[in-house]
């Protein structure tokens, strides 16, 4: 009999009512690919909290094990790019929405979706990183394609608290950027302030109906909130400045005026994680060794065990997550 291993599997029934439960699995049951990974480290980003609690059509094959990104260690590959005992890092190509993820001890995938691990990083360190982080360099490198550099002014990040807007905050700190913060957990200014952000603003100041055109107070951003977030946010960009959109913790829509576009040039740069090129995701997770404070990810990221992935799921859909979760398997 094949050895078996835990696995995380979201199911539904005929009605198309959601399910989920903790069950085992065998490498019979894994999905197509050429390399088998053991994973030993994954994380909860806001997705996986959508894919496991069913708030939004993320899963789109059933059953599916959820989880969208892990660091491990190749098992088996017919893939020429790999190697029994290589460590390698996951994110997105559908994995966890319509392949088997990262919520198992095993995976199997395409070997052109891995990135070899950077070295010094462990994969506890990875997934505190994870896909949040990832997008947030993703953002922070499109920032710098469109000139949007330390002298041009202050930049904001919105969702603060959570995963991207954590990490974002670290790497634009550290690159020199003056760092305003919007959050609407204010107790977490200090945990803000402690990653680099010069400024804490709430998300109140955000969140309401935006005017066409408002006070000018940033060059760039960081948008993980979508809505009238985002729309304030550009409502309040300086003249050729750019924000980075690449969540919507606050809603898909965009109620947004097109004069910030018209009459101060402003650009909304989208950011897409899932299905990114590989020599983007290697410039990505190079940048990620070189510009992030390795020793600030104690502070970004909190550790759980594979019984606790269900829960912080649901945490993090709620809002009750702060930075990062990482989970060692």
């Amino acid at each position: 009999m094949s050895e078996t291993f835990k696995a995380i599997l979201v199911s539904r029934d005929a009605d198309k009512k959601q399910s989920v439960a903790v069950t085992d699995l065998t490498d019979a049951d894994l999905m197509e690919g050429d390399v088998t990974v053991a994973v030993e480290a994954t994380t909860v980003n806001y997705k996986d909290g959508l894919a496991i609690t069913g708030k939004a059509p993320v899963v789109r094959r059933w059953p599916l094990v959820p989880g969208i990104d892990f660091a491990g260690t190749v098992i088996s590959s017919s893939n020429p790019d790999w190697r029994k005992g290589d460590k390698v890092i996951l994110n997105g190509w559908g994995v966890g929405e319509t392949h088997f993820g990262a919520y198992a001890a095993r995976a199997r995938v395409n070997g052109d979706w891995l990135v070899p691990l950077p070295k010094g990083m462990s994969p506890h360190d990875a997934m505190a990183v994870g896909t949040a982080g990832y997008t947030a360099m993703l953002s922070v490198m499109a920032l710098e394609r469109h000139g949007i550099l330390p002298d041009r002014g202050p930049v904001v990040v919105t969702g603060a608290a959570g995963g991207v807007g954590s990490v974002a905050i670290s790497i634009l700190s550290s690159l020199g950027y003056h760092v305003v913060a919007s959050t609407g957990r204010n107790a977490e200014s200090p945990y803000l302030i402690n990653l680099g952000a010069a400024e804490v603003i709430s998300r109140d100041e955000l969140n309401q109906p935006a005017k066409p055109l408002a006070k000018e107070r940033w060059a760039g951003g960081v948008d993980s909130v979508g809505s009238h977030t985002l729309a304030n946010v550009l409502s309040m960009t300086s003249y050729g400045g750019a924000i980075a959109a690449c969540g919507l913790a606050g809603g898909m829509d965009l109620p947004a005026s097109v004069a910030p576009f018209i009459l101060r040039g402003v650009s909304l740069l989208g950011i897409d994680s899932v299905m990114a090129p590989k020599a983007v995701r290697l410039e990505a997770w190079r940048r990620i060794g070189t510009d992030l404070d390795l020793k600030k990810l104690a502070n970004l990221s909190t550790a759980i065990g594979f019984d606790g992935i269900i829960d912080a799921a649901r945490d993090i859909v709620d809002g009750k997550i702060r930075g990062r979760v990482v989970v060692d398997m």
